[in-house]
């Protein structure tokens, strides 16, 4: 049987900063502690646990030692939470995305303009948390072009953001049912000043220029093994896309999931990931099967 990686799998650019940040802290700190899970990945949380990481959530930050020093993870944080961070005397190790860092700042921008704030996103993601913060959760987040249509007042000026790790295809539709009422309601009202509607596609463009090898790859093989942490955002989408071309696709989070039932009649298998699953567990899985079917 033929055992194959992806190798556009794997760790995105913002998830490896994240985790240099954590790994060099604790060369020299024998404890760290990082709000919410570093990565929607189990199997890399347990690691660098045992490196002396622990998870916490914002309202442990009311229980630990002045002096502490906090991870904020590649999601990013709300600014009550640096507040907190400040006033407890707590170290924060901000290791933000670059990439949702510039959304925040965006948004800002269009705050200051007094624009209603949209978001294409999930309302409880930890980044889209953070970018509620900014508008002091005031955004309307949104998951369809039906809510979409459903929540906005489009006869305030309005800009539509997009978390990082959602769907381009989806946001483009949630963009075009917006900017198709804005126009209706125009005409209807025979208003003489348009009302003002900007979309930013601020999706990470790691995270959408995978689709389409992350096709090729999945109709290249009999199976696909898609591995990743169960509460990643960016999994989801990526596993969809990968059983959208070859309905033989399973998921796995650790090696542990596989069902050697899969594999009947197979001789080519291809292993791919989220943008939060690490090499090392890909690898892993490899390691396992070609074990398994390829022993004389």
């Amino acid at each position: 049987m033929e055992v194959s990686i992806d190798k556009f799998a794997g760790f995105c650019w913002g998830v490896v900063r994240a985790i240099d940040f954590a790994e060099n802290e604790l060369k020299s700190t024998p404890k760290m502690y990082s709000l919410g899970d570093i990565i929607h990945n189990t199997v890399e949380v347990d690691r660098l646990g045992k490196m002396g990481m622990e998870t916490i959530s914002v309202s442990d930050l009311d229980n630990i030692e002045p002096g502490s020093k906090v991870l904020i993870r590649a999601h990013g944080e709300p600014p009550s939470t640096y507040k907190k961070a400040l006033e407890r005397g707590i170290e924060l190790v901000d290791a933000t995305c670059p990439v949702v860092t510039k959304v925040q700042e965006r948004i800002r921008r269009f705050i200051d303009k007094e624009f209603q704030i949209v978001i294409f996103g999930k309302k409880d993601h930890a980044e889209v948390i953070g970018l509620r913060g900014v508008t002091g959760d005031n955004a309307i987040v949104v998951l369809s072009v039906e809510e979409a249509l459903e929540k906005v007042n489009l006869k305030k000026p309005t800009v539509l953001f997009s978390q990082t790790t959602m769907d381009k295809e989806t946001f483009y539709k949630v963009a075009a049912a917006l900017k198709s009422k804005i126009e209706v309601f125009e005409i209807g009202t025979m208003e003489e000043t348009a009302v003002e509607f900007h979309a930013k596609d601020t999706i990470c463009g790691q995270v959408s220029g995978r689709e389409k090898k992350l096709r090729e790859f999945s109709k290249s093989q009999d199976i696909i093994i898609f591995t990743a942490g169960k509460k990643s955002s960016n999994g989801k989408v990526l596993y969809n896309i990968a059983k959208e071309e070859n309905p033989r696709t399973y998921f796995a989070e650790t090696p542990d999931d596989l069902d050697w039932e899969w594999f009947d009649g197979a001789s080519t298998v291809g292993i791919t990931g989220a943008t939060s699953t690490p090499h090392w567990v890909m690898q892993e899985i490899k390691n396992l099967i070609e074990k398994k079917f390829n022993t004389n």
